[in-house]
Protein backbone atom coordinates (compact mmCIF):
# COMPACT_ATOMS: atom_id res chain seq x y z
CA UNK A 1 0.00 0.00 0.00
CA UNK A 2 2.73 2.49 0.95
CA UNK A 3 4.58 1.69 -2.30
CA UNK A 4 1.42 2.42 -4.31
CA UNK A 5 0.88 5.76 -2.54
CA UNK A 6 4.56 6.64 -2.88
CA UNK A 7 4.42 5.94 -6.59
CA UNK A 8 1.36 8.19 -6.90
CA UNK A 9 3.01 11.08 -5.05
CA UNK A 10 6.11 10.84 -7.21
CA UNK A 11 4.00 10.88 -10.39
CA UNK A 12 2.13 13.97 -9.19
CA UNK A 13 5.36 15.78 -8.29
CA UNK A 14 6.70 14.99 -11.74
CA UNK A 15 3.46 16.35 -13.23
CA UNK A 16 3.08 19.67 -11.39
CA UNK A 17 6.28 20.32 -9.44
CA UNK A 18 6.07 23.23 -7.02
CA UNK A 19 2.95 24.62 -8.70
CA UNK A 20 0.76 22.18 -6.77
CA UNK A 21 0.42 21.66 -3.01
CA UNK A 22 -1.36 18.41 -2.12
CA UNK A 23 -1.89 16.16 0.90
CA UNK A 24 -3.26 16.75 4.39
CA UNK A 25 -2.72 20.15 6.03
CA UNK A 26 -1.74 22.18 2.94
CA UNK A 27 -4.69 24.63 2.87
CA UNK A 28 -2.53 27.52 4.26
CA UNK A 29 -0.49 27.31 1.04
CA UNK A 30 -3.32 29.12 -0.79
CA UNK A 31 -1.94 32.56 0.10
CA UNK A 32 1.67 32.03 -1.01
CA UNK A 33 0.49 30.29 -4.18
CA UNK A 34 -1.90 33.13 -5.03
CA UNK A 35 0.69 35.84 -4.36
CA UNK A 36 2.83 34.34 -7.12
CA UNK A 37 0.20 35.19 -9.77
CA UNK A 38 -1.81 38.21 -8.49
CA UNK A 39 -2.41 40.58 -5.58
CA UNK A 40 -6.11 41.45 -6.01
CA UNK A 41 -8.18 38.31 -5.57
CA UNK A 42 -11.83 37.51 -6.15
CA UNK A 43 -12.53 34.73 -3.62
CA UNK A 44 -15.16 32.26 -4.83
CA UNK A 45 -16.59 29.41 -2.79
CA UNK A 46 -19.42 28.16 -0.60
CA UNK A 47 -19.47 31.44 1.30
CA UNK A 48 -22.83 30.73 3.00
CA UNK A 49 -22.06 27.10 3.85
CA UNK A 50 -21.62 26.24 7.52
CA UNK A 51 -19.23 23.43 6.51
CA UNK A 52 -17.12 25.88 4.54
CA UNK A 53 -16.83 28.57 7.22
CA UNK A 54 -13.77 27.28 9.14
CA UNK A 55 -11.96 26.53 5.87
CA UNK A 56 -12.86 30.01 4.60
CA UNK A 57 -11.22 31.49 7.68
CA UNK A 58 -8.00 29.58 6.94
CA UNK A 59 -8.02 30.75 3.32
CA UNK A 60 -8.69 34.38 4.27
CA UNK A 61 -5.88 34.42 6.81
CA UNK A 62 -3.50 32.78 4.37
CA UNK A 63 -4.27 35.35 1.66
CA UNK A 64 -3.92 38.30 4.05
CA UNK A 65 -0.64 36.99 5.47
CA UNK A 66 0.71 36.68 1.91
CA UNK A 67 -0.20 40.27 1.09
CA UNK A 68 -3.13 39.41 -1.19
CA UNK A 69 -6.15 41.74 -1.07
CA UNK A 70 -9.56 40.03 -1.20
CA UNK A 71 -11.58 42.41 -3.38
CA UNK A 72 -14.84 40.50 -2.95
CA UNK A 73 -16.16 37.16 -1.69
CA UNK A 74 -18.66 35.50 -4.00
CA UNK A 75 -20.84 32.40 -3.82
CA UNK A 76 -19.69 29.73 -6.28
CA UNK A 77 -21.54 27.93 -9.05
CA UNK A 78 -24.25 25.35 -8.63
CA UNK A 79 -23.58 21.68 -9.58
CA UNK A 80 -22.67 21.05 -13.22
CA UNK A 81 -21.57 24.68 -13.73
CA UNK A 82 -24.75 26.18 -15.23
CA UNK A 83 -23.97 28.82 -17.82
CA UNK A 84 -25.85 31.54 -15.90
CA UNK A 85 -23.37 31.10 -13.04
CA UNK A 86 -20.51 31.51 -15.49
CA UNK A 87 -21.91 34.86 -16.66
CA UNK A 88 -22.58 35.91 -13.05
CA UNK A 89 -18.99 35.20 -12.04
CA UNK A 90 -17.69 37.03 -15.12
CA UNK A 91 -19.59 40.10 -13.91
CA UNK A 92 -17.92 39.94 -10.50
CA UNK A 93 -14.48 39.65 -12.09
CA UNK A 94 -15.06 42.67 -14.31
CA UNK A 95 -16.66 44.89 -11.64
CA UNK A 96 -13.95 44.22 -9.05
CA UNK A 97 -11.04 44.41 -11.53
CA UNK A 98 -9.62 41.30 -9.91
CA UNK A 99 -6.13 40.17 -10.96
CA UNK A 100 -6.73 36.57 -9.94
CA UNK A 101 -9.67 34.32 -9.07
CA UNK A 102 -9.24 32.05 -6.05
CA UNK A 103 -11.77 29.25 -6.47
CA UNK A 104 -12.17 27.15 -3.30
CA UNK A 105 -14.66 24.63 -4.62
CA UNK A 106 -15.28 21.20 -6.10
CA UNK A 107 -14.98 20.46 -9.80
CA UNK A 108 -18.09 22.24 -11.11
CA UNK A 109 -17.22 25.40 -9.20
CA UNK A 110 -13.68 25.46 -10.53
CA UNK A 111 -14.93 24.76 -14.06
CA UNK A 112 -17.30 27.74 -13.82
CA UNK A 113 -14.47 30.02 -12.66
CA UNK A 114 -12.25 28.88 -15.53
CA UNK A 115 -14.99 29.66 -18.05
CA UNK A 116 -15.81 32.98 -16.37
CA UNK A 117 -12.14 33.99 -16.56
CA UNK A 118 -12.17 33.29 -20.29
CA UNK A 119 -15.20 35.51 -20.78
CA UNK A 120 -13.73 38.25 -18.59
CA UNK A 121 -10.59 38.18 -20.72
CA UNK A 122 -12.18 38.18 -24.17
CA UNK A 123 -15.80 39.22 -23.61
CA UNK A 124 -15.30 42.61 -25.24
CA UNK A 125 -14.56 40.72 -28.46
CA UNK A 126 -16.93 37.77 -28.11
CA UNK A 127 -19.25 37.62 -25.10
CA UNK A 128 -20.86 34.22 -25.87
CA UNK A 129 -19.52 31.22 -23.96
CA UNK A 130 -20.50 28.95 -26.88
CA UNK A 131 -17.68 30.45 -28.96
CA UNK A 132 -15.08 28.90 -26.67
CA UNK A 133 -16.39 25.33 -26.57
CA UNK A 134 -14.28 22.72 -28.33
CA UNK A 135 -10.52 22.29 -28.55
CA UNK A 136 -8.09 25.20 -28.67
CA UNK A 137 -10.53 28.07 -29.17
CA UNK A 138 -9.19 30.00 -26.16
CA UNK A 139 -5.58 29.61 -27.32
CA UNK A 140 -6.64 30.93 -30.73
CA UNK A 141 -8.01 34.06 -29.05
CA UNK A 142 -4.82 34.45 -27.02
CA UNK A 143 -2.72 34.27 -30.16
CA UNK A 144 -4.91 36.75 -32.04
CA UNK A 145 -5.01 39.32 -29.23
CA UNK A 146 -1.74 38.86 -27.33
CA UNK A 147 -3.76 38.45 -24.12
CA UNK A 148 -3.50 35.74 -21.47
CA UNK A 149 -6.47 34.35 -19.57
CA UNK A 150 -7.05 35.84 -16.12
CA UNK A 151 -5.46 33.27 -13.76
CA UNK A 152 -7.50 30.98 -11.54
CA UNK A 153 -5.86 29.56 -8.42
CA UNK A 154 -7.83 26.33 -7.99
CA UNK A 155 -8.31 25.06 -4.44
CA UNK A 156 -10.02 21.69 -4.72
CA UNK A 157 -12.40 20.51 -2.00
CA UNK A 158 -13.51 17.13 -3.41
CA UNK A 159 -11.79 14.03 -4.77
CA UNK A 160 -13.40 13.84 -8.18
CA UNK A 161 -12.86 15.62 -11.50
CA UNK A 162 -9.36 17.03 -10.82
CA UNK A 163 -10.53 20.30 -12.37
CA UNK A 164 -7.79 22.02 -10.35
CA UNK A 165 -5.12 20.36 -12.50
CA UNK A 166 -6.53 20.29 -16.00
CA UNK A 167 -7.33 22.09 -19.25
CA UNK A 168 -11.03 21.22 -19.13
CA UNK A 169 -14.09 23.29 -18.23
CA UNK A 170 -17.52 21.67 -18.39
CA UNK A 171 -20.48 24.06 -18.65
CA UNK A 172 -24.15 23.03 -18.70
CA UNK A 173 -27.18 24.50 -20.44
CA UNK A 174 -29.90 23.72 -17.85
CA UNK A 175 -32.70 24.19 -20.43
CA UNK A 176 -31.48 21.51 -22.83
CA UNK A 177 -29.76 19.46 -20.13
CA UNK A 178 -26.65 19.24 -22.33
CA UNK A 179 -23.14 19.76 -21.05
CA UNK A 180 -20.41 21.17 -23.31
CA UNK A 181 -16.69 21.43 -22.91
CA UNK A 182 -13.81 23.86 -23.24
CA UNK A 183 -10.56 21.95 -23.82
CA UNK A 184 -7.56 24.27 -23.79
CA UNK A 185 -4.11 24.50 -22.21
CA UNK A 186 -4.72 28.24 -21.79
CA UNK A 187 -7.18 27.59 -18.94
CA UNK A 188 -5.00 25.29 -16.82
CA UNK A 189 -4.83 26.84 -13.32
CA UNK A 190 -1.26 28.17 -12.89
CA UNK A 191 -1.32 27.21 -9.19
CA UNK A 192 -3.40 24.61 -7.34
CA UNK A 193 -3.96 23.38 -3.79
CA UNK A 194 -5.78 20.27 -2.57
CA UNK A 195 -5.86 19.63 1.16
CA UNK A 196 -7.03 16.02 1.30
CA UNK A 197 -8.42 16.63 4.80
CA UNK A 198 -11.23 18.63 3.17
CA UNK A 199 -12.63 15.36 1.80
CA UNK A 200 -13.02 13.71 5.22
CA UNK A 201 -16.60 14.92 5.64
CA UNK A 202 -17.80 14.30 2.10
CA UNK A 203 -21.07 12.31 1.94
CA UNK A 204 -20.89 8.80 0.54
CA UNK A 205 -22.75 9.68 -2.69
CA UNK A 206 -20.27 12.43 -3.61
CA UNK A 207 -17.37 10.21 -2.57
CA UNK A 208 -18.43 7.33 -4.81
CA UNK A 209 -19.37 9.56 -7.76
CA UNK A 210 -16.08 11.42 -7.58
CA UNK A 211 -14.00 8.28 -7.26
CA UNK A 212 -15.59 6.64 -10.27
CA UNK A 213 -15.08 9.83 -12.29
CA UNK A 214 -11.38 9.44 -11.49
CA UNK A 215 -11.41 5.80 -12.62
CA UNK A 216 -13.10 6.91 -15.85
CA UNK A 217 -10.40 9.50 -16.53
CA UNK A 218 -7.67 6.92 -16.08
CA UNK A 219 -9.44 4.19 -18.04
CA UNK A 220 -10.62 6.22 -21.02
CA UNK A 221 -7.30 7.98 -21.54
CA UNK A 222 -5.31 4.76 -21.17
CA UNK A 223 -7.42 2.80 -23.63
CA UNK A 224 -7.46 5.64 -26.17
CA UNK A 225 -3.85 6.87 -25.93
CA UNK A 226 -1.89 6.99 -29.18
CA UNK A 227 1.84 6.54 -29.82
CA UNK A 228 4.25 7.56 -27.05
CA UNK A 229 1.37 8.82 -24.90
CA UNK A 230 0.31 5.20 -24.29
CA UNK A 231 3.58 4.37 -22.52
CA UNK A 232 3.50 7.65 -20.59
CA UNK A 233 -0.04 7.21 -19.30
CA UNK A 234 0.11 3.49 -18.42
CA UNK A 235 1.68 3.84 -14.93
CA UNK A 236 -0.46 6.91 -14.23
CA UNK A 237 -3.70 5.21 -15.20
CA UNK A 238 -3.13 1.78 -13.69
CA UNK A 239 -1.89 3.29 -10.41
CA UNK A 240 -4.86 5.67 -10.27
CA UNK A 241 -7.39 2.91 -10.94
CA UNK A 242 -5.91 0.64 -8.28
CA UNK A 243 -5.82 3.42 -5.65
CA UNK A 244 -9.48 4.27 -6.18
CA UNK A 245 -10.64 0.66 -6.33
CA UNK A 246 -8.91 0.07 -3.00
CA UNK A 247 -10.19 3.26 -1.40
CA UNK A 248 -13.88 3.32 -2.29
CA UNK A 249 -14.89 0.00 -0.67
CA UNK A 250 -13.11 1.09 2.52
CA UNK A 251 -15.09 4.33 2.54
CA UNK A 252 -18.34 2.52 1.76
CA UNK A 253 -17.81 0.59 5.01
CA UNK A 254 -16.39 3.46 7.09
CA UNK A 255 -16.78 6.98 5.75
CA UNK A 256 -14.21 8.40 8.16
CA UNK A 257 -11.42 6.02 7.02
CA UNK A 258 -8.57 8.52 6.53
CA UNK A 259 -6.40 6.16 4.51
CA UNK A 260 -9.34 5.42 2.22
CA UNK A 261 -9.74 9.17 1.72
CA UNK A 262 -6.07 9.54 0.82
CA UNK A 263 -6.21 6.63 -1.62
CA UNK A 264 -9.16 8.13 -3.49
CA UNK A 265 -7.71 11.65 -3.49
CA UNK A 266 -4.39 10.45 -4.90
CA UNK A 267 -6.18 8.30 -7.46
CA UNK A 268 -8.45 11.09 -8.70
CA UNK A 269 -5.46 13.44 -8.90
CA UNK A 270 -3.79 10.87 -11.14
CA UNK A 271 -6.98 10.90 -13.19
CA UNK A 272 -6.32 14.61 -13.68
CA UNK A 273 -2.78 13.85 -14.78
CA UNK A 274 -4.11 11.26 -17.22
CA UNK A 275 -6.48 13.69 -18.95
CA UNK A 276 -3.60 16.09 -19.47
CA UNK A 277 -1.75 13.34 -21.37
CA UNK A 278 -4.71 12.24 -23.48
CA UNK A 279 -8.47 12.65 -23.74
CA UNK A 280 -11.58 10.88 -22.50
CA UNK A 281 -13.99 9.36 -24.97
CA UNK A 282 -17.31 7.54 -25.25
CA UNK A 283 -18.50 7.29 -21.66
CA UNK A 284 -17.68 10.93 -20.94
CA UNK A 285 -19.38 12.03 -24.15
CA UNK A 286 -22.58 10.17 -23.26
CA UNK A 287 -22.50 11.42 -19.68
CA UNK A 288 -22.92 14.99 -20.97
CA UNK A 289 -26.37 14.00 -22.26
CA UNK A 290 -27.43 12.21 -19.08
CA UNK A 291 -26.82 15.16 -16.75
CA UNK A 292 -30.57 15.40 -15.89
CA UNK A 293 -30.66 11.81 -14.67
CA UNK A 294 -27.25 10.81 -13.35
CA UNK A 295 -24.26 12.44 -11.73
CA UNK A 296 -21.29 12.66 -14.08
CA UNK A 297 -19.20 10.03 -12.26
CA UNK A 298 -22.13 7.61 -12.05
CA UNK A 299 -22.92 7.98 -15.74
CA UNK A 300 -19.30 7.33 -16.72
CA UNK A 301 -19.06 4.33 -14.40
CA UNK A 302 -22.20 2.85 -15.92
CA UNK A 303 -21.10 3.31 -19.54
CA UNK A 304 -17.43 2.37 -19.36
CA UNK A 305 -17.85 -1.42 -19.15
CA UNK A 306 -19.85 -1.36 -22.39
CA UNK A 307 -17.26 0.77 -24.18
CA UNK A 308 -14.52 -1.52 -22.88
CA UNK A 309 -16.12 -4.38 -24.83
CA UNK A 310 -16.34 -2.22 -27.96
CA UNK A 311 -12.70 -1.15 -27.65
CA UNK A 312 -11.19 -4.47 -26.58
CA UNK A 313 -10.21 -5.91 -30.00
CA UNK A 314 -8.22 -2.72 -30.75
CA UNK A 315 -6.36 -2.55 -27.41
CA UNK A 316 -6.33 -6.09 -26.02
CA UNK A 317 -3.11 -5.71 -24.04
CA UNK A 318 -4.36 -2.62 -22.22
CA UNK A 319 -7.78 -4.09 -21.49
CA UNK A 320 -6.09 -7.17 -20.06
CA UNK A 321 -3.90 -5.04 -17.78
CA UNK A 322 -6.94 -3.17 -16.50
CA UNK A 323 -8.68 -6.49 -15.91
CA UNK A 324 -5.70 -7.73 -13.92
CA UNK A 325 -6.04 -4.75 -11.56
CA UNK A 326 -9.68 -5.63 -10.94
CA UNK A 327 -8.84 -9.31 -10.46
CA UNK A 328 -6.04 -8.52 -8.03
CA UNK A 329 -8.61 -6.78 -5.87
CA UNK A 330 -11.16 -9.61 -6.06
CA UNK A 331 -13.39 -8.69 -9.02
CA UNK A 332 -13.88 -11.05 -11.96
CA UNK A 333 -12.95 -14.69 -12.22
CA UNK A 334 -12.21 -15.37 -15.90
CA UNK A 335 -8.79 -16.54 -17.13
CA UNK A 336 -7.85 -13.34 -18.93
CA UNK A 337 -4.72 -14.85 -20.44
CA UNK A 338 -6.79 -17.28 -22.54
CA UNK A 339 -9.22 -14.66 -23.86
CA UNK A 340 -9.03 -12.16 -26.69
CA UNK A 341 -11.17 -9.70 -28.62
CA UNK A 342 -14.77 -9.29 -27.57
CA UNK A 343 -14.60 -12.18 -25.10
CA UNK A 344 -11.74 -10.49 -23.24
CA UNK A 345 -13.67 -7.22 -23.20
CA UNK A 346 -16.75 -8.93 -21.78
CA UNK A 347 -14.74 -10.61 -19.01
CA UNK A 348 -13.15 -7.32 -17.94
CA UNK A 349 -16.46 -5.46 -18.28
CA UNK A 350 -18.10 -8.05 -16.03
CA UNK A 351 -15.46 -7.36 -13.35
CA UNK A 352 -16.12 -3.62 -13.67
CA UNK A 353 -19.87 -4.18 -13.39
CA UNK A 354 -19.33 -6.40 -10.34
CA UNK A 355 -17.46 -3.55 -8.64
CA UNK A 356 -20.19 -1.05 -9.54
CA UNK A 357 -22.89 -3.38 -8.23
CA UNK A 358 -21.07 -3.91 -4.92
CA UNK A 359 -20.99 -0.17 -4.23
CA UNK A 360 -24.64 0.25 -5.19
CA UNK A 361 -24.30 1.86 -8.62
CA UNK A 362 -26.75 1.10 -11.43
CA UNK A 363 -25.40 -1.25 -14.07
CA UNK A 364 -27.90 -0.60 -16.89
CA UNK A 365 -29.53 2.57 -18.17
CA UNK A 366 -33.07 1.25 -17.79
CA UNK A 367 -32.50 1.09 -14.01
CA UNK A 368 -32.07 4.88 -13.85
CA UNK A 369 -35.14 6.80 -12.70
CA UNK A 370 -36.54 9.09 -15.37
CA UNK A 371 -34.10 8.08 -18.09
CA UNK A 372 -35.94 6.84 -21.18
CA UNK A 373 -35.13 6.01 -24.76
CA UNK A 374 -35.39 9.66 -25.78
CA UNK A 375 -32.28 10.23 -23.66
CA UNK A 376 -30.48 7.64 -25.81
CA UNK A 377 -31.53 9.52 -28.95
CA UNK A 378 -30.36 12.78 -27.40
CA UNK A 379 -26.99 11.18 -26.64
CA UNK A 380 -26.62 10.12 -30.27
CA UNK A 381 -27.52 13.61 -31.50
CA UNK A 382 -25.00 15.19 -29.11
CA UNK A 383 -22.26 12.83 -30.30
CA UNK A 384 -22.59 14.39 -33.76
CA UNK A 385 -21.99 17.93 -32.46
CA UNK A 386 -18.70 19.24 -33.96
CA UNK A 387 -17.79 20.86 -30.61
CA UNK A 388 -17.70 17.39 -29.02
CA UNK A 389 -15.90 15.67 -31.91
CA UNK A 390 -12.70 15.25 -29.85
CA UNK A 391 -14.42 12.56 -27.79
CA UNK A 392 -15.15 10.49 -30.89
CA UNK A 393 -11.57 10.83 -32.09
CA UNK A 394 -10.11 9.91 -28.69
CA UNK A 395 -11.64 6.44 -28.86
CA UNK A 396 -9.37 3.43 -29.47
CA UNK A 397 -11.86 2.76 -32.28
CA UNK A 398 -12.33 6.32 -33.63
CA UNK A 399 -15.79 7.11 -34.96
CA UNK A 400 -17.04 9.68 -37.43
CA UNK A 401 -20.46 11.25 -37.14
CA UNK A 402 -21.62 8.83 -39.84
CA UNK A 403 -20.64 5.88 -37.59
CA UNK A 404 -22.41 7.12 -34.49
CA UNK A 405 -25.87 5.63 -34.99
CA UNK A 406 -24.65 2.13 -35.81
CA UNK A 407 -21.82 1.63 -33.34
CA UNK A 408 -22.52 4.04 -30.49
CA UNK A 409 -26.20 3.23 -30.89
CA UNK A 410 -25.42 -0.45 -30.26
CA UNK A 411 -23.32 0.42 -27.19
CA UNK A 412 -26.19 2.49 -25.78
CA UNK A 413 -28.68 -0.29 -26.50
CA UNK A 414 -26.43 -2.77 -24.70
CA UNK A 415 -26.15 -0.41 -21.75
CA UNK A 416 -29.93 0.07 -21.73
CA UNK A 417 -30.56 -3.66 -21.49
CA UNK A 418 -27.49 -4.52 -19.42
CA UNK A 419 -26.45 -7.02 -22.13
CA UNK A 420 -22.77 -6.81 -23.10
CA UNK A 421 -23.23 -9.16 -26.07
CA UNK A 422 -25.44 -6.67 -27.90
CA UNK A 423 -22.40 -4.54 -28.69
CA UNK A 424 -21.51 -4.49 -32.40
CA UNK A 425 -17.80 -4.48 -33.17
CA UNK A 426 -16.45 -2.34 -35.94
CA UNK A 427 -14.83 -4.36 -38.70
CA UNK A 428 -11.41 -3.54 -40.14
Amino acid sequence: MSDLKGRARELLRRFKGDQYAFGEGVLPEVGPMTAQVGRRALLVGRIRSEWFRPHLDVVRRSLWDAGVEIVREVEGAKPNAPREDVYRLEGHILHTRAEVVVSVESGSGIDACKAASVLATFGDLDAEIDSYFGVGQVTRMCEQTGRTVLPVVAVMTAASSAAHLTKYSNVTDPVSGQKKLIVDDAIVPPRAVFDYALTHTQPISLTLDGGLDGVSHCLEVYLGAKGEAAATVEPIALTGIELILQGLPRLAKELSDKEGRELVALGTDLGGYAIMVGGTSGAHLNSFSFVKYLSHGRACALMNPYYTVFFSPAVEDRVRKVGEVYQRLGYGRADLGSLSGKDLGIAVAEAMIEFNRRIGFPTSLKEVDGLDREALEAALRAAKDPQLESKLQNMPVPLTTEDVDRYMGAVLEAAWEGDLRRIVLREG
